[in-house]
């Protein structure tokens, strides 16, 4: 297949907002795919590359300036041939390499192509094809349901390689599919809530737990074998010594579990996120990190125990299996009760400790791996600041023909804003509507798909907490950021001010 081919299906795809035509027009798509190309295919739909990082910074790709082709000639197998030869390049002088390769590939792609392939790049393809809808498209194109294909993509944590085999082997390559040890799944995720009291309402008693802000980690063992995965399924065993040995010495020969991963310091409360992500960085003195910064592991799940696999299960019956198994100090702190009272007291205390907030989880919750459910809540209360509009980007899917990603600056004590990232969460169909007329009124200037706006829209932002990056000018951005509401009540120089972001900014520390 012409790589140009799923471009237009992509781009089809986000023109229209019924989901019915978005899975219709996928399930064509994936029916016209060579075996070669099943998986491939499949992975750019979802907005994935198969080969997952591939080495190239964002300014990389962004800032290549690549002629268009102006004709068609891409195959899906050539744009896979191409990314794997980058992914795959090492050492030294390979930084030049990648980029010449990268080069190489745009000059051959239409300008089409080439948005396709950026957005790719940088896992920002927002055409409202998620897994989900995938999923859909599968089951229609390969006469699997969809219940069997979203478990086998669930145990498998590959949808691409589900694809595959549903459409070249059909139902019965499916069902083979279980936990296995060392095999990881997609994490079970979390909707939001604003307090306790609403969380209470939905469930009657829930099981709540402080929601630690470190690193989500699922840990397989079997005897003294032990290895770590992140929430992106990376193993990182190495890099967590004194985690392994104490699941390794823990009595049950074969477990699955579930867990956040932090530094804390001397007072037990946690360090900063970026903190603890030192230990996971590329190049680690994993000797000499542990002694400066030793991790800490909290679990509240619990997927098997020996030959019990708990995945179906309801909650209360998997955090019982696991209390009954593991000592107390590697338990996150959890509370049942249906009391609102007692749900605002845990979360205080989850505060003071340095915590980010509290989960909430029905106790007759299933393990919905890689799904985003609202048998999970997470309750944490939003820092706000008050910032600049520089620029918006136009949107894809459900919002295309409408400003949706906002560029957020804080002001400088010479009257100018440095950036501190981007979001489109939060905003309602009718401000999406509102901003897109005023930042057309404003405009400066665009760069693609970028539309440049005079500094003149203050919005208060939520965010969850500051971090450092080299990615802005001003060397922070923020974490978690969305929307609450547009200040037409300030001026563009009432906004915050660098100074104010950076009294926000826990530096990160070596302890």
């Amino acid at each position: 297949m012409l790589f140009d081919e799923l471009v237009s299906v992509s781009l089809r795809v986000s023109e229209t907002r019924a989901r019915t035509t978005k899975i219709a027009l996928l399930a064509e798509c994936l029916e016209k795919l060579t075996p070669q190309e099943t998986p491939i295919g499949a992975a750019y739909l979802c907005g994935e590359l198969p080969q997952g990082r591939i080495g190239l910074g964002y300014r990389t790709v962004m800032r290549l300036e690549a002629p268009p082709a102006s004709e068609p000639t891409l195959t899906l197998l050539d744009v896979h041939e191409a990314l794997t030869h980058i992914a795959t390049l090492k050492g030294a002088g390979s930084v030049a390499a990648r980029e010449r390769l990268l080069e190489a590939l745009f000059t051959r792609a239409t300008a089409a192509e080439q948005h396709l392939l950026r957005s790719l790049l940088m896992g920002e393809l927002r055409q409202g094809a998620n897994a989900g809808i995938v999923v859909e498209a599968v089951a229609r194109a390969s006469k699997v349901p969809a219940d069997i294909i979203r478990r086998a993509a669930m145990l498998s944590g590959d949808l691409a390689e589900v694809t595959r085999a549903a459409m070249l082997e059909g139902e019965t390559a499916l069902t083979g599919y279980a936990l296995e040890l060392f095999r990881p799944i997609e994490p079970m995720l979390a909707h939001s809530c604003e307090e306790p009291g609403e969380a209470l309402t939905r469930f009657g008693e829930a099981a709540l737990e402080h929601k630690l802000d470190g690193a989500r980690v699922q840990i397989h063992k079997s005897g003294n074998d032990v290895m770590v995965f992140t929430r992106t399924l990376k193993q990182v065993t190495h890099a967590v010594p004194e985690i392994v040995e104490q699941v390794r010495a823990l009595a049950p020969r074969d477990l699955v579990l579930d867990g956040e991963v932090l530094a804390l310091d001397a007072s037990g409360h946690p360090h900063p996120f970026q903190t603890t992500m030192r230990r996971f960085g590329r190049k680690l003195d994993v000797d000499k990190l542990r002694g400066e910064l030793p991790l800490s592991v909290f679990f509240f799940d619990c997927l098997r125990i020996d030959s019990d696999t708990l995945l179906d299960r309801a909650a209360r019956e998997r955090f019982s299996a696991m209390r009954s198994e593991l000592p107390e100090h590697l338990l996150v702190p959890r509370l049942i009760t249906g009391d609102r009272a007692e749900a605002q007291r845990f979360l205080d205390e989850a505060l003071r400790c340095g915590h980010e907030g509290i989960m909430a989880k029905s106790l007759d919750a299933l393990y919905a791996a890689g799904r985003r459910g609202a048998e999970w809540l997470k309750i944490k209360p939003a820092k706000t600041l008050d910032l600049v509009v520089l620029a918006a980007e136009w949107g894809h899917g459900r919002r295309r023909g409408w400003l949706s990603n906002l560029h957020l600056g804080a002001k400088n004590p010479d009257g100018s804003f440095t950036m501190l990232g981007k979001t489109f969460k939060g905003m309602t169909d009718a401000m999406l509507r509102w901003q897109t007329e005023q930042l057309l009124e404003l405009s400066i200037g665009r760069e693609g798909h970028v539309v440049h706006v005079r500094p003149s829209l203050v919005v208060e932002v939520a965010f969850n907490d500051i971090q450092a990056s080299p990615h802005y000018e001003g060397g922070l951005a923020l974490r978690f950021a969305r929307i609450k509401r547009y200040r037409l009540d300030k001026r563009a120089e009432d906004a915050d001010t660098i100074e104010t972001v950076r009294r926000f900014h826990r530096p990160v520390t070596a302890r």
